[in-house]
């Protein structure tokens, strides 16, 4: 399954931004319906967050009276501090959390987030949130997949290839690539010609594009059983066999063959993404980040794919907002979803290469735009996204770029981590 999107284009000048000034005032209040605390950490000039600026001033249009205080943060400092955040006595009113056991799972277990399905099923909020987008919205004695709703997604995410066509054709490689060892004979064309493959980082903070190399390798190969059994806990996960030993095997391979570049170790996912659009490397694996800075900031032809041949595709929904338990005005937060989730601040997301999940596509004007809309609708109706690796249990995130790096700086093999992912996830498990 293998998506790809050519552009015989020269990369435009950036979509139109969106100009408004943010009301920042005030704090959550004492209930009386005249304030509203959103916390989110959503960039700005990204599709989703110029989307929720559209989206406060919807709100503001239809609350005249309450004051928002519209707070910028990080996602690291939700993950790592959200317990904290939620537990004391000036809590947001509406959060923006990580979904899957390790994060969205411990909150709503703890009893730090607002149960939603009532007010789920009275807004109507299920057709929206379609049957392949709320496996990570709901949970059960903190695991993902079914119980209460939890938490509400915007947008879906999937992960792809981006690619510069100049450089693909200036040392003679077709993108029509339909399986890895033509990925590979191609990398290696591009190596011979002193380029390097893919732009890639694996700092401990943030340094995202080698876990994501790592496991779309792994869903590549996987069935939707073996990925079920992983991230829900269905059935036994044995590391040591495929897809997980051969898809581990095969990312060594990449960084020994210098496919994901060198001294990356230190470097973020920032800085991976300059990298590419600076043509200083013929690809990037990201999600829709990606896409939206290419359409800006790419002075080169462009394309993207999904890993060709690939059985399955990283992603998933994107990130969650939710109701903390404390919160003081929870009806105003559920207006806030609303409109979030609303006809125009969907389509505007989608016009901006967001994928939201409950846009239309067909509305979408430009083409390049509406077809990776359109990949990521096929993947969701084919039931083929694998979700993120991180998921399953408390930690995971760190411990797999810790590893990530270690395996990148040469100072840890496939056979070591394979066997300190098996350990780890069994204890996190309880299995």
């Amino acid at each position: 399954m293998t998506f790809t999107r050519r552009q015989t284009l020269a990369a435009t000048t950036a979509l139109p931004a969106l100009t408004m000034g943010l009301s920042a005032c005030g704090s959550s209040g004492e209930g009386d319906g005249k304030s509203l605390k959103v916390l989110q950490y959503e960039d700005p000039t990204s599709a989703q967050g110029k989307g929720w600026k559209r989206a406060l001033e919807l709100f503001q249009e239809k609350h005249p009276d309450v004051a928002v205080d519209f707070q910028q943060t990080s996602f690291d400092a939700v993950r790592q501090n959200a317990k904290i955040t939620l537990a004391g006595n000036e809590v947001p009113d509406i959060i923006e959390f990580n979904k899957g056991n390790a994060d969205g799972g411990q909150l709503a277990v703890q009893g730090l987030l607002t149960d939603l399905t009532d007010t789920v099923s009275a807004r109507g909020w299920e057709a929206k949130v379609g049957e392949s987008m709320r496996s990570f919205a709901l949970y059960e004695e903190g695991m993902a997949g079914s119980g209460s709703w939890f938490g509400i997604p915007n947008i879906g995410e999937y992960v792809t290839l981006f690619y510069n066509q100049d450089l693909f054709e200036q040392h003679g490689i077709s993108p029509d690539i339909t399986d890895i060892d033509g990925l590979e004979a191609a990398m290696d064309t591009l190596l011979t010609a002193g380029v390097t493959p893919i732009a890639s980082s694996a700092a401990t903070s943030q340094g995202f594009n080698q876990m994501w190399i790592w496991y779309s390798l792994v869903s590549a190969i996987a069935t939707r059983d073996e990925i079920d059994d992983f991230m829900f806990l269905n059935g036994p996960v044995d590391f040591s066999s495929s897809p997980w030993a051969e898809g581990t095997e095969r990312f060594q391979a990449w960084i020994d063959r210098g496919y994901v570049g060198t001294d990356i170790a230190g470097l973020n996912f920032e800085q991976a993404t300059v990298n590419f659009l600076s043509g200083k490397a013929a690809m990037v694996v990201w999600n829709h980040g990606v896409f939206h800075r290419a359409v800006a900031e790419a002075d080169f032809k462009w394309g993207y794919m999904t890993f060709p041949g690939a059985n399955l595709v990283m992603g998933s929904s994107g990130h969650l907002w939710g109701v903390p338990e404390r919160a003081k005005n929870k009806e105003l937060a559920y207006d806030w979803i609303e409109i979030t989730l609303s006809e125009e601040v969907q389509n505007l997301i989608g016009e901006l290469g967001g994928l939201p999940i409950a846009g239309d596509p067909a509305a979408i004007t430009d083409d390049r735009t509406r077809d990776y809309t359109e990949g990521f609708i096929q993947l969701m109706d084919d039931n083929a996204l694998s979700y993120y690796p991180d998921y399953p249990t408390i930690g995971f995130l760190d411990f797999i770029q810790e590893h990530m790096q270690a395996m990148s700086n040469g100072n840890e093999t496939a056979q070591e981590y394979l066997a300190a992912l098996q350990s780890y996830y069994d204890e996190g498990t309880q299995r």
